[in-house]
């Protein structure tokens, strides 16, 4: 119990919203080019064994990166019980979609080359496009929307509310600000399925995956680029006033929220922050080149900066918000009054540092054995044993 007194309550809610970030950061840059390959798979195979290359470039390994998500979403609701209960009440038809798209791919990727059917085949390929670009979609949507603030407020006894149907709070998260936080993720994703296609397969596949995956880097480099501006000038930030207690009890109606002319006032009290969209701006930049140019490995690393870089600058501006409310600003859920008991904390850390380090070792050893190109003479050669 000494390392417990020694990690005060206030350094384990910053470590648990660094590991979740960690969290969703690995999701992003592991399934986000299983994500990306789906959504480009209509367009990178031309021919039915063009297209199972695709496939089993990332059939061996999604199921594996999907933990990354599973973990994310514990996290959430251990870590940070109030954040789960309000995101998941607001968010509940955005969630079913995402698990709805998503609950597509496994389907897809076992029965897709079940039958020769050019029609079963090809509706299949379009389901798998779903089941990438859709989620894809969505998570940008929603982090547009986190950084709006979401419209909700809390009852004296800490009851989420939220007004209008529930399928009116759908509606209203496809605003002009989040679509365009959904086209950065997706186009990002879908650069960097290019890039994991750019290094596990060649020909026309390659080829293809190269020129789009150039044309969404673009793409995705404009768009963080006018969100950034948009941040800046047309949406306004938050900020927690008077006294702030680190290590309180859980209750965000005991803070003091207002609202500020901008989130980007952060990079003026923390001016080291600047070092995240710049990471994503130089990997978005470097990948695109990368693609263009047909670098391999380096253009897949380059790709991964990118995301990183992007993801973190969202997490580290908002600090210490995890989701304002643009309805009551006091309800806002912030790091320091919206997570589990330090005791609870303190037992998921010991949990972290046992598990973590056996999963990190598992991917990197199931990555070693399937370190490779996949061919068209793999796919047709071994027809029955690959997806």
């Amino acid at each position: 119990m000494i390392l417990h007194e020694l990690l005060s309550f206030e350094l384990l809610r910053v470590i648990w919203w660094v590991l979740l970030g960690v969290l969703l950061i690995g999701f992003a840059l592991t399934d986000g080019f299983d994500l990306g390959v789906g959504a480009l798979l209509p367009f990178v195979g031309k021919t039915d064994a063009e297209r199972r290359v695709a496939i089993n470039t990332v059939g061996p390994v999604w199921e594996g990166n999907q933990v990354w998500f599973i973990l994310g979403g514990g996290a959430i609701f251990a870590a940070w019980p109030p954040l789960y209960a309000v995101s998941f009440s607001g968010f509940y038809l955005a969630m079913f979609a995402v698990l709805a798209a998503l609950i597509l791919r496994p389907v897809g990727f076992k029965y897709r080359s079940k039958r020769e059917s050019h029609a079963w085949r090809n509706g299949w390929d379009w389901a798998l496009f779903v089941g990438g670009a859709v989620p894809a979609l969505i998570f940008g949507v929603a982090m547009g929307n986190v950084l709006q603030g979401v419209p909700f407020h809390l009852t004296d006894d800490l009851m989420p509310m939220y007004d209008g149907a529930f399928w009116w709070k759908f509606i209203t998260l496809l605003n002009p600000f989040a679509l365009l936080a959904g086209v950065v993720s997706l186009s990002m994703l879908v650069m960097h399925g290019g890039a994991w296609l750019t290094l596990k397969t060649e020909g026309p596949v390659q080829m293809r995956a190269r020129t789009i995956g150039s044309v969404a880097g673009i793409v995705a480099l404009v768009s963080y680029a006018l969100a950034g501006v948009w941040l800046a000038f047309g949406i306004q930030g938050y900020a927690l006033v008077g006294t702030v207690v680190t290590d309180g009890p859980s209750n965000p109606l005991m803070s003091d929220v207002v609202r500020t002319g901008s989130w980007l006032t952060a990079y003026a009290v923390r001016p080291w922050i600047i070092i995240a969209p710049l990471m994503g701006f130089a990997g978005i930049v470097l990948a695109t080149l990368g693609l263009r140019a047909g670098r391999e490995v380096s253009t897949l690393l380059f790709s991964k900066l990118g995301i990183f870089g992007v993801i973190s600058s969202v997490g580290l501006t908002m600090f210490p918000f995890i989701l304002p409310s643009s309805k009551m600003p006091n309800a806002s859920l912030t790091v320091w009054d919206s997570s589990s008991s330090h005791l609870t904390l303190f037992v998921m850390l010991i949990c972290a540092l046992i598990f973590m380090p056996m999963i990190l070792a598992y991917t990197a050893w199931v990555y070693k054995v399937l370190w490779g190109k996949v061919t068209e003479a793999d796919v047709t050669e071994n027809s029955d044993s690959v997806y």
